[in-house]
């Protein structure tokens, strides 16, 4: 589920078993691959195998586990720990969002630098519908993109957003044609990936820091 191809990683974050849940395989080999990454690896590409990009968790598993709590638990461990990886990477991410974006796949479409979709492209916070509350980091992403209303409002309602209105939100950074969502990720991850690379590390290290800092402080660290 993880290859390396023209300096970008791609990692599937879910197949077409389980109707394109979260893969935890994906997950657990994303982890071992962006721990163990270097200098020839330039950006990160996020894809989904199947009829979506990630359609949320594996429902139907958490609901077979003999422990619950102890399955949901050891799922989002796994989940965040790649998250963390991904929010710590020194290069870009991108994500080529086609089909759903649900749950933890809108989480981690949200992470991502630059998120392409298409006019098929859905997004859904999915959470409440069986229960839940977010994890992924939807929480933390989804207000500082929209504000801390919006936020509520799209979690809690668990509204669909269509592609433009993802797009007018900021939560896709733009639209292609739904048979060339991927090639064209893959063709944007490869040209980032032969950028500039102490550049865009930089550019994501002052961004992800600014909600944290004055003015002031943003130009001296700048």
């Amino acid at each position: 589920l993880v290859r390396v191809e023209d300096r970008v990683l791609r990692v599937a974050v879910a197949t077409s078993e389980h109707g394109t849940s979260l893969s935890p395989a994906g997950m657990e080999q994303g982890i071992a691959a962006l721990r163990a990454a270097g200098p020839e690896i330039g950006a990160v590409l996020l894809v989904g195998e199947g009829a979506n990009f990630c359609a949320g968790g594996n429902v139907l598993g958490f609901a077979a586990a003999e422990d619950r709590s102890a399955h949901l638990l050891d799922i989002a461990n796994l989940f965040h720990d790649f998250v963390r990886e991904l929010d710590e990477a020194a290069v870009p991410v991108v994500a080529a969002v086609h089909g759903w974006a649900a749950g933890a796949g809108m989480s981690l479409a949200l992470l991502a630098d630059i998120a392409l979709g298409g006019p098929g492209t859905k997004m859904r916070a999915a959470y409440p519908s069986i229960g839940f509350s977010p994890d992924g980091g939807m929480s933390w992403t989804l207000p500082r993109i929209v504000g801390q209303a919006r936020a509520r409002e799209i979690i809690m309602t668990d509204a669909v957003i269509g592609a433009d209105e993802a797009v007018r939100l900021g939560l896709l950074s733009r639209l292609v044609a739904d048979g060339e969502i991927q090639s064209e990720a893959l063709r944007l991850a490869r040209t980032l990936a032969h950028g500039p690379t102490s550049s865009y590390a930089t550019i994501r290290s002052l961004v992800a820091g600014s909600a944290q800092r004055t003015l002031s402080e943003q130009l001296d660290v700048e």
